[in-house]
């Protein structure tokens, strides 16, 4: 122990094996102070506290005669996998293609390899809703079921997923070519098939009213019949689940017409991070209906103003998310998109 100008003190050693005193001896000497060093000397009278006369525990006794500890082996319980090293297996999905022929349609091919059209979509989530994608030559994915191929993004779990889509977490986990094994943990950028699942559509919801109208009513009621919007026939892509309109193949600057009467209610560009319609122009008719041209090259009219059936609203072209000059149109009631080819009259051409 060391004491600095002041007497000696008692001290307790465990390694000396008995108690101690000190006395000063020479000392060193640094400027104008003094440091006093002690020698350890035999124990005399002053009494030792209580905790430094217990009894040395034999186990402390052991470790400093250097004698090994008793191992004990216990397997009764295995570890469990650390959450940071847990390896889990890549999904081994094994899905055929298909390359599109002539004259196929979603039906068409989902009849052939029996699946929902909707599956299309699901396999495949770069066809576009608003552009023709599902062309000649074009390659497909064909899942084995009906579902949704999803690429896992980072934090998601499966129970995540399965609320996504809503369906069963028990579905994907019992799926077998996902490889999913408790505790269920997904790797980003890997893909799990959910079955089931119908991929998502993204709707874009026209203006119910003019800016600056004070929500008044439409001054124009439609006659509930509709013309085609363009003089061309030819029919690139169809009315779908993918696919909720009609492009019609035509090139840039031809004429497009209101196709009834009614008050446009938006006349500029229109896109999203889910849709991209290019220069679009909406047409309310005051009877639950609305019609849409997209992918407009000009536009010849402004919101608010009244057009009649067969009147130049504007051109065709090829802005927006579009594979190629065309018109992009869409006939809704209350905000759902309906099969133009059931309110529109004559032959079509199909150029698919």
């Amino acid at each position: 122990m060391l004491v600095f100008g002041g007497q000696a003190t008692w001290a307790s050693s465990w390694f000396g094996g008995q108690d101690s005193a000190v006395s000063t001896t020479d000392p060193l000497t640094a400027g104008d102070e003094t440091l006093q060093l002690f020698a350890i000397e035999p124990a005399a009278e002053e009494e030792l506290p209580a905790e430094l006369t217990s009894p040395v525990p034999d186990i402390l006794a052991q470790t400093i005669s250097n004698q090994p500890l008793p191992v004990v082996q216990d397997n009764s319980l295995a570890p469990a996998p650390n959450p940071h090293t847990f390896q889990t297996k890549p999904p081994s999905h094994n899905f055929q293609t298909y390359v599109i022929q002539r004259g196929d349609t979603p039906n068409i091919i989902a009849n052939r390899f029996n699946i929902s059209p909707e599956t299309l979509l699901g396999g495949n989530p770069w066809l576009s809703q608003e552009s023709n994608q599902l062309r000649t030559g074009a390659e497909v994915v064909i899942l084995p079921v009906d579902g949704v191929l999803h690429t896992v993004g980072p934090g998601e779990t499966v129970d995540s997923i399965a609320e996504l889509y809503q369906v069963p977490a028990a579905e994907i986990i019992a799926y077998e070519s996902n490889n999913l094994e408790f505790p269920y943990r997904l790797q980003p950028e890997t893909e799990i098939l959910v079955p089931g699942a119908v991929i998502g559509q993204f709707y874009w919801t026209a203006p119910k009213e003019v800016a600056g109208s004070g929500g008044q009513q439409w001054a124009v009621r439609g006659t509930g019949t509709y013309v085609w919007p363009v003089t061309g026939r030819c029919v690139t892509n169809f009315y779908w689940y993918g696919h909720p309109g009609l492009d019609v193949a035509l090139s840039i600057g031809s004429p497009v017409v209101a196709s009834d009467r009614g008050t446009v209610t938006w006349a500029s560009w229109a896109s999203g991070p889910y849709f991209d319609y290019g220069n679009l122009i909406v047409i309310n008719h005051g009877n639950g209906y609305e019609t849409l041209y997209a992918h407009l090259n000009g536009i010849n009219v402004f919101p608010g103003q009244v057009v009649e059936q067969g009147q130049s609203i504007g051109t065709s072209g090829n802005t927006g998310r579009s594979s190629g000059p065309h018109l992009h149109f869409e006939i809704r009631y209350n905000d759902f998109r309906d099969n133009p080819l059931n309110f529109l009259g004559g032959s079509v051409q199909d150029c698919t």
